[in-house]
Parts: structure tokens; C-alpha cells; sequence
């Protein structure tokens, strides 16, 4: 009798987490959803978009229209693209409209549509960028998203915009061109929240430098500035001698340091800056 694998107690208690992420996230998603855009008839795309028009134009429970979209979407996702989504992805897709189900009574935070586009985009972006990080998702058009890339050829992201796009668009159609501008505005502050999350807030600076003085600003980084460098082999373009380039990545607040320091060591560097939004490793956060 072949027995079942038991998870060590660190992997239990890191799936426990994720089912937690999965349960808060879906909730935070629910509230927002009760307390600024269906109030406001802000219909971001999405399900939930779908289930804001019908409630406005046919009185339909959103909770309901959730659950037949999300639902059938679920199983055909699991039909055309594979178990990959698993049992959180299950558990958002059905937990999240009963919680909409549940707060349907919750008092509106405000009338305002401009208010609602913004406070309902974050608090939407917010939710669905905790339960990206326990690595599933609540369902409902993005399943969709991903069967029509398969079969299609168009690009995953190209078939959301398309998908949410017609949504925002028989938003503007069935409530007013206002509506539809309110709900461009909730769709972008969603994705932008949702970037915030995954990524977090804090931006780092990378920085690649050409220097004829290159042990001199190796060691000065090493030492004033106590951050990591790797010394990468390149050659001139029009001398086609060699000329190894440093990279360095420092916290926002220590770029101007480091500038400083290399332009003292050698006035006559070349330094290319640019964003770096996550680092993961020694000195910066963890895997």
C-alpha cells in the first residue's frame, strides 16, 4: 500500500498562508466592490464589471452573476488549459462573490464617481495583488483571457485589455460616457495598485559605469558605500578595445552617494542609471 507524502511543517505552514492571502485578498476585493463601484456604477471590467451592469440594468444579484460567470469559466478553464490553477484558485473564484453576497448590505463611503473610481481601483488592486502573492487568482475573465490566448496566437495581455475593453466600452454604452471614463480610471489604478503589491513601494537604482579607474570606484563602492559590484566584460564600440563595466544597485536614497562618489574618483566616467523595481538578494529583500 503505497502511503501519502507528507508536507514538511514549514511547506504546511507556507500553504496555510496562501489559502489566508487568497481568503483576505478575495474579502478586500468584495468590499470594494460593495462599498465604491457598484454604488457609484463603476464597471472596471471584469466580472465584476458584467455583474455592475446587469444589477443597474436588470436588478440582478451581483453575487449570482459572479458565480455563473466564475464558475463555468473555472471548469473551462481546467478543460482547455489544465489542473494549473488549482483548488485556491477554486476557493477565490467562489469565496469571493459570497463575501460580495454577504457585505450586499454594506452603506456606500461615498456617492462620488471620482471618489469611487480611485478608492474602489485600490482597494481592488489591493486585494487581487495579495492573492497573486498566494499564487492564485480569483477567476472569472482572466481565465478567459488565457483560453482565447491559447487558441488565438494573440498575446495574454493583449486579450485582457480586449476583454475588459469591451466591457468598459457597454459600460459607457448602457450608463453614459462619464461612466466609462470613471471606469478607465478604477481599470488603471487596479493595475497600478496590484503592481505596488507584487513589488512593493521600494525602488532601487541600477547603475552601470565606465571608468578608466575601475579598482579605484570598485573599492569605493565596496567600502563608503558597503554595496556589491559586478565587474562585466564589454569593449568600445569605435576602439574595440576592452573596457569592463561596473554595475551596482543601491537603494534610491544611496544613488546620489554613489554618484558622488564616482564622479569624484574619475570626473570622466560614463554612468547609465535606471529603475530596478524589485531586487531580491544579500542586502536588498528576500526571495
Amino acid at each position: 500500500m503505497r502511503r501519502k507524502a507528507v508536507l514538511p511543517a514549514d511547506s504546511r505552514v507556507e500553504v496555510i498562508l496562501e489559502y489566508i492571502y487568497v481568503l483576505i485578498g478575495s474579502a478586500i476585493v468584495a468590499l470594494a466592490f460593495n462599498s465604491f463601484l457598484l454604488p457609484n456604477k463603476i464597471a472596471s471590467g471584469g466580472v465584476s464589471g458584467i455583474s455592475t451592469i446587469l444589477h443597474a440594468t436588470l436588478g440582478w444579484e451581483p453575487a449570482y452573476v459572479q458565480w455563473a460567470f466564475n464558475i463555468p469559466l473555472f471548469i473551462a478553464g481546467v478543460i482547455f488549459l489544465g489542473k494549473q490553477f488549482g483548488v485556491k484558485t477554486l476557493v477565490g473564484t467562489i469565496f469571493l462573490p459570497a463575501v460580495v453576497f454577504l457585505s450586499s448590505g454594506i452603506e456606500p463611503w461615498t456617492h462620488q464617481p471620482l471618489l469611487g473610481a480611485l478608492f474602489g481601483g485600490i482597494g481592488v488592486g489591493l486585494g487581487l495583488g495579495i492573492v497573486f502573492r498566494g499564487r492564485a487568482s480569483t477567476g472569472g475573465t482572466d481565465l478567459a483571457a488565457q483560453v482565447i490566448n491559447k487558441y488565438t496566437g494573440l498575446t495574454l495581455g493583449t486579450c485582457v485589455v480586449l476583454i475588459d475593453g469591451f466591457i468598459v466600452l457597454l459600460a459607457a454604452i448602457v450608463f453614459d460616457i462619464e461612466r466609462g471614463l470613471y471606469a478607465l480610471i478604477a481599470l488603471y489604478v487596479t493595475s497600478k495598485t496590484i503592481d505596488a503589491v507584487q513589488v512593493g513601494f521600494g525602488r532601487s537604482k541600477m547603475a552601470m559605469i565606465i571608468t578608466n579607474k575601475q579598482e579605484e570606484v570598485r573599492e569605493g563602492i565596496l567600502n563608503k558605500i558597503d554595496r556589491g559590484v559586478t565587474k562585466l566584460s564589454a569593449y568600445g564600440g569605435f576602439t574595440d578595445n576592452e573596457r569592463p563595466v561596473l554595475m551596482c544597485v543601491v537603494d534610491q536614497t544611496e544613488f546620489t552617494k554613489l554618484k558622488q562618489l564616482v564622479k569624484t574618483l574619475d570626473p570622466s566616467a560614463f554612468i547609465v542609471v535606471m529603475d530596478a523595481s524589485e531586487v531580491l538578494g544579500e542586502g536588498f529583500k528576500k526571495a
